[in-house]
Order: structure tokens, then C-alpha cells, then sequence
């Protein structure tokens, strides 16, 4: 298939123009929402907290007026804003003020409704029936599902250890758990790239231009300013080609492919760093003898991408060694996507192992973290109970984080009776798990379900207790975190009085349900654990909350001794891979799904105004959406020309469990055999802004697993198109 130059003119374009979109300046008038601004600046507070918007959790100060939200700034101490914030931020600065808002526990009656309760009644009946479970069934009945930061960690996963149980679980199997798992075993760590100082950077389906981070966008810029050359492999155009040189638009699911042969490549030409691979890789002379199979012209019948393109392609990254990386991705093409999406991840780290880029400037970098204090003074909990979905276990899922664990089984397990209980926080699985008909009745076989949120989404909507957090700017959380050049330490903190005074934090609710169950000398108040936290760093508590952000220790540096992996080297033979009953060097593994002639892969992605699928209920953000009809499904010109369909043109999307209906956007920035629908739509829940609009890419996947890591398969489906009414 074609491959497409992109012009300088559009990269200078880019940074005149778009980037105030994509890594926005600094502010937004609400109007419509706040009071009018003061007359003096006495009434003028400026207060640094975290953003809510993504998961980044970008360093934001918010501007108050009159006690109201004003504005929202990025922070400049934070390395992830770096002064900037996105879209997203300035949507999700108006949460507080949202008409959905939970504002008190409430409890689901015998016939399905919820009415009002107390926290005293809340705390008491969850702990008397958790406890009622956990004495019948065990600890392992319990299970603890989350978007994993750091309060959720300190204290849920306290929290379930303390119950005995070992059952955490995370989003991560519909976003990053392939890449992760392969990442743990072959290197050790996930690293970051140093994008500004590369100059040859290679994204696979992974795009700074919709899954904004303001310093990756930044990054990028600077990267591309000193010449560096930027390659996007994916199967459409995403918003990341204004900072590109060359679109290679791929058969979605084959990047493995490509991966394999630019390895033959490397190899076969001698322009590996030889030194490297010996000193700090085990197993290569077994990889090497591998890779000799995976040639370009092989290759090229699986990506569609000519074998000429395939071979420059890898000698040119490797003639820019160390100062070359193919990124590492987050859900992109082998985050969670395809059978093969585990294996992809490891040859993402083996390709760029070859050219020795690991812990280098301008390659594979792992950021130097704070070390917390601890709190040794109370005891910690020893969970001892097994993971009931194998995570980490021989014979199971042995290659999978135990922290993240394989979430889309707790349905299943629900329904066999394994687990009888579950908390939910920070997180909506029912809606953004595959094949939500067989999520939700899995989910309902629970005999007790406990969602914090701070409104009704789909897994609310089912829950037996559901116990309303105030918005992140009316709450205070644990400190956090920042790895890269330097340390940075960072605080989410209370920026403006509760809206809804019967709403609690997240701590406060574990430290009431430990305290309704006995478990309270396992618990300590938020501040204590902070001021503990930061001792051995010699920042104050009071500093950081004046600056929201602050960088200590030393700075990153060049160079390692020893990796994480169970060698301590780059594994290029990993003999976990093959404990687990896979080959001990990678291999070809196609995707799980063939996509016959008349069908096209369902692919997915983000937009940069929206994060997984909760803003679509924010109203400024929902607004861009049908400004510029965002919701649309990509289609080649040249196959709706086959099928009669026009741009703008309202089509049936069909595959093996769902139909339905939308329109199109035709397009010759795709791959003929895929279509692509954002992955934000479709909610089901009863929120204000979301109801009945878009489709839902979840609704059309069935329910799978990934052989390797226990991953969601997101893109291991067909579907057929045909306009409305034929």
C-alpha cells in the first residue's frame, strides 16, 4: 500500500495554530457557569492541584473567584504541563459544578430504585454483610477493581489486603496490560522516551496529538525543530501526522510483522550495537537465529507495506542509534488489541534493544522516582489468600501484572460463585469492558456491590451501595510520584469548599469501612501519611501545597548495571515466556480475527477533547464533539465507493453481537480493510449528556481474552457496513 510524505509546511502549521488546541494555553472564561469575577484581587486565591481530565493527572492552578472555579492554568513545576493544559482540563474544571453529581450514599431498594441513606448506615450494613461474606466464602470471595492512583493504591489496596484478599484489579486490561506484561519480563520496567532529544522516533499506533500530555506534545515539537525524523505507523492518519515526516498506513494487527522483519533487517546488515546485545542482553545469538525467517518480502504480505519501505525503515533507525526509539506506547496497537499484542510489546522492546538505546539520551529512559517514607508505625496487613484470576501464576496467567490482574474475568468468576463481592472505585467496567451484556450479567451475580463515583455511571447503576466522592477540586488525596529526569513530588489538594457537603474522599470512606469492620488500626488520617510521606525528602507539606509540584534528588543518568528483568538483562530469550507455554524468542503470531472480503476491523481510538468515555457527559466537551461532528465513523474512499456510501452518509455498523447506526466520515486516511470510531461513545448510564448518543466500540467486541497477558482483544473484531435503508 501507498506510504504518504508529510510537508514541513504542515508540521509549521502545526506550531503556529493547532497546538492551541492540543496542548492549550491557559485559559477559559466560564461563563456560563461561574459568578462574575472579583473587583479586587483580595477575593482572588490561586491554588495548584492535579487535573482530572485524563489519567496523567497534569499540574494545574485553579484561579478562585468569589469561592467559585475562575480558570485553570497548567503548572509550570509539573513535568507533565509544564504550563500547559489540554482541552480536557478546562472540561473537566466544570465538574463540580455538574448537574449529576451524586450528593449522598445511597442504597438500591428490592425494587431496583435507590433511596437516601446515612454514612453511619452505609459503613454499618457494608460491614456487616462484607463480613458476613468474607467468614462463609473467604477473603478470596473479594475483590477491589480501580483506575490505580496513588490514594486508590495506599488506601484500597490496604484496605483489601487487610480483608486477606490479594484481588486487585485495574483498567489495564482494556488499556495497557499486554505491553505491560511483556515490558516486566523482557526488560524489567516500562521506560518513557526522550522524545526532545531523538532523532528518529518511530510512533505505532500511538498518537501525542489525541492522547494528549501537554510535555509530550512539547517534546515532540522540540524533537522536530532539530530535525529530528518522525514516523507514524497506523492503520489511519491520526493527529499526530502535523509532526510527522511519513505516514506508513499498515494492515491493522500486523505491526509484529514489520517489528520481526526490521529485526532480520538490523541483523542480517550488522547494524545492531553488537557490544550491547552481548554485555546487556541474554539469548540473542538464539533470537538472532530467529529472526532470519522474517524477511521484508514476508513481512510485506502481512502489513501491506512494500518490503523496500520495511527495509529503509530499519536502517535508518538503526543508522541514528542510541538516538532513535520506537516509543513504547500506551494502548496504541499492542496496549490491549490483538492476539498477537503481547508479543508485538516484547519485539517493541527487542528492536530497540538491538541499537542500545536503553537508559540513553534520545532513546529508552527509566525516570529517577521519589522514595517515600513509610508508615512503619502500624501494622501492615499480610494478605495471603491466591488471586483467583491467576495473575502471576504458573500455569494461569503467569506473565500477567499481579497489580493489574485479568479484570474482564471477575464477570465470569461472579458467575461461577468464585467471587461474592466487589469495591469499585474511580472506575466504570461495565461500560468500558467488552461485551457489556456479559459484564453486567456477571456483575449482578455479586452479592454485594460498592461503587464510589461521583455520579451514576453504568456500574453504579447496578451497584447495591453507591457512595458519592466529591470532585477532584473539592478533595485532598494522597501525595504522588513523578518519575523522569528529575524526581517531582506532587499534591492533589482542595481548591474551594464542597459543593455537596455529604460527599466523602475516597480515604475517608476506607477508613469508615474499616472502622465498621474492625480493621481500623491498619488506617491513618490522610495528612499524617502525607507529612510521613515526604520526611525523607525534606519537602514540607506546607511548601508543596504552595507550589503543587516539586522537584528533589538527583537527576537522571545515563547508563545501568543491572535491569529489573529475573536475568538483570535485556532478555532477548525469556525463559518466563516459555514457563508460561510460549516460545522463549518471539515469534509470528497473527491476529485472532480474519477479516474476510466483505468486512472490515472495528478499530478504536482517543480524540484530544476526551478521555475514556466520562467526559462525554461534560457539556463544553459534548459541544466540540457535535461542532465538529467528531462522532463519525472513518471509512476508505475507495471501499464506500464499492458499498454506495457517501461522506456524511448514515451507515448500519454490524458485527457477530451488535448493530448500529452512524455517520460517516470518508476518508483516504485510512487502510482499506479497517474502520475507525472513536472510543468515547456510547454510554447507557442515565447522565444528562450522554444519553442515546454515539455507538460504543465495546458493544461490538466479544468477550475474550488474550492468550499471553489476559488482555481485552479490543480490536479482535469484524464488522460489516452498509448505508441506512439498503
Amino acid at each position: 500500500m501507498k506510504t504518504w510524505k508529510l510537508s514541513r509546511r504542515r508540521f509549521l502549521g502545526f506550531t503556529a495554530a493547532t497546538s492551541a488546541l492540543i496542548a492549550a494555553g491557559s485559559y477559559m472564561d466560564f461563563k456560563t457557569w461561574t459568578s462574575a469575577p472579583p473587583e479586587s484581587n483580595n477575593d482572588v486565591k490561586r491554588i495548584p492541584t492535579l487535573c482530572n481530565g485524563c489519567t496523567s493527572r497534569c499540574g494545574m492552578i485553579v484561579t478562585i473567584a468569589n469561592g467559585r472555579v475562575f480558570r485553570v492554568d497548567g503548572n509550570p513545576n509539573h513535568p507533565y504541563s509544564k504550563g500547559k493544559l489540554c482541552a480536557r482540563a478546562h472540561g473537566a474544571a466544570t465538574l463540580a459544578y455538574h448537574p449529576d453529581r451524586l450528593t449522598q450514599p445511597m442504597k438500591r431498594g428490592v425494587n431496583g430504585t435507590y433511596e437516601p441513606i446515612s454514612w453511619q448506615q452505609a459503613f454499618s450494613e457494608i460491614g456487616h454483610k462484607l463480613k458476613r461474606i468474607l467468614d462463609k466464602n473467604g477473603p478470596q470471595s473479594f475483590v477491589y477493581l480501580e483506575n490505580p492512583k496513588e490514594s486508590g493504591v495506599v488506601y484500597g489496596q490496604r484496605f483489601t489486603k487487610a480483608l486477606g484478599s490479594n484481588n486487585f484489579f485495574s483498567h489495564h486490561t482494556t488499556c495497557s496490560l499486554s505491553r505491560d506484561s511483556a515490558f516486566k519480563h523482557v526488560l524489567g520496567d516500562i521506560p518513557a522516551s526522550d522524545i526532545a532529544n531523538s532523532k528518529f522516533i518511530i510512533f505505532i499506533g500511538r498518537s501525542y496529538g489525541d492522547g494528549i500530555r501537554p510535555s509530550s506534545v512539547q517534546s515532540l515539537v522540540k524533537a522536530r525543530s532539530k530535525g529530528a525524523k518522525v514516523i507514524i505507523i497506523d492503520p489511519r492518519l491520526n493527529s499526530t501526522s502535523p509532526l510527522a515526516d511519513q505516514w506508513i498506513p499498515i494492515k491493522p494487527g500486523t505491526d509484529l510483522a514489520l517489528l520481526l522483519a526490521m529485526a532480520n533487517v538490523i541483523i542480517g546488515e550488522n547494524l545492531h550495537d553488537e557490544a550491547f546485545v552481548k554485555e546487556q542482553g541474554i539469548g540473542f545469538d538464539e533470537f538472532a537465529a530467529a529472526m532470519k525467517e522474517y524477511t521484508p518480502e514476508w513481512a510485506s504480505r502481512q502489513t501491506d507495506i512494500p518490503a523496500s519501505v520495511i527495509r529503509q525503515l530499519a536502517v535508518d533507525f538503526a543508522k541514528a542509534k542510541p538516538k532513535a526509539v520506537i516509543e513504547q506506547s500506551w494502548k496504541g496497537a499492542f496496549g490491549c488489541n490483538y492476539e498477537n499484542s503481547t508479543e508485538t510489546s516484547r519485539m517493541v522492546v527487542l528492536v530497540n534493544s538491538l541499537i542500545g538505546n536503553i537508559n540513553r539520551i534520545g532513546g529508552y529512559q527509566f525516570g529517577v522516582a521519589p522514595h517515600f517514607g513509610k508508615m512503619d508505625q502500624y501494622p501492615a496487613p499480610k494478605a495471603t489468600a491466591e488471586r483467583v484470576d491467576g495473575a502471576g501464576i504458573k500455569g494461569k496467567y503467569l506473565l500477567t501484572y499481579p497489580s493489574k490482574g485479568v479484570t474482564q474475568l471477575v464477570p465470569d468468576l461472579a458467575k461461577q460463585g468464585v467471587v461474592k463481592a466487589a469495591l469499585v472505585q474511580h472506575y466504570n467496567p461495565v461500560r468500558n469492558t467488552p461485551d457489556p451484556k456479559t459484564i453486567l450479567e456477571g456483575y449482578k451475580q455479586l452479592e454485594l456491590l460498592v461503587v464510589c463515583d461521583i455520579w451514576m455511571s453504568e456500574t453504579a447503576q447496578i451497584a447495591d451501595y453507591v457512595l458519592p466522592e466529591p470532585s477532584f477540586l473539592e478533595r485532598t488525596e494522597t501525595v504522588e510520584g513523578v518519575s523522569g529526569s528529575k524526581a517531582v513530588v506532587a499534591l492533589r489538594q482542595q481548591v474551594i469548599d464542597k459543593i455537596h457537603p455529604d460527599t466523602k474522599p475516597f480515604h475517608e470512606i476506607i477508613l469508615g469501612l474499616a472502622k465498621a469492620m474492625g480493621l481500623d488500626r491498619y488506617f491513618f488520617e490522610l495528612d499524617e501519611y502525607n507529612r510521613q510521606a515526604l520526611a525523607p525528602l525534606g519537602v514540607s507539606y506546607e511548601d508543596l501545597k504552595l507550589k503543587g509540584a516539586i522537584t528533589v534528588g538527583e537527576e537522571w543518568k545515563e547508563g545501568f548495571k543491572k535491569l529489573k528483568s529475573k536475568s538483570g538483562k535485556v532478555e532477548f530469550s525469556c525463559q518466563t515466556f516459555a514457563d508460561a507455554g510460549f516460545t522463549a524468542v518471539p515469534k509470528w503470531i497473527p491476529p485472532k480475527v480474519t477479516i474476510q472480503t466483505d468486512e472490515f476491523r472495528l478499530i478504536h481510538g482517543k480524540q484530544n477533547v476526551h478521555s475514556h468515555s466520562s467526559t462525554t457527559n461534560i457539556p463544553i466537551l459534548k459541544q466540540v464533539t457535535l461542532d465538529y461532528e467528531l462522532d463519525r465513523l472513518w471509512i476508505n474512499t475507495a471501499r464506500a465507493k464499492q458499498l454506495g456510501i457517501q461522506d456524511g452518509d448514515t451507515v448500519i455498523v454490524e458485527s457477530a453481537i451488535h448493530s448500529g447506526k452512524t455517520k460517516v466520515k470518508v476518508t483516504e486516511a485510512i487502510h482499506p480493510e479497517a474502520v475507525f470510531y472513536p472510543s468515547h461513545y456510547g454510554s447507557f448510564s442515565n447522565l444528562s449528556q450522554n444519553k442515546k448518543f454515539g455507538l460504543s466500540v465495546c458493544d461490538f467486541v466479544s468477550h475474550q481474552f488474550e492468550a499471553m497477558s489476559g488482555a481485552a482483544n479490543m480490536m479482535e473484531v469484524a464488522v460489516k457496513v452498509r448505508k441506512d435503508g439498503v
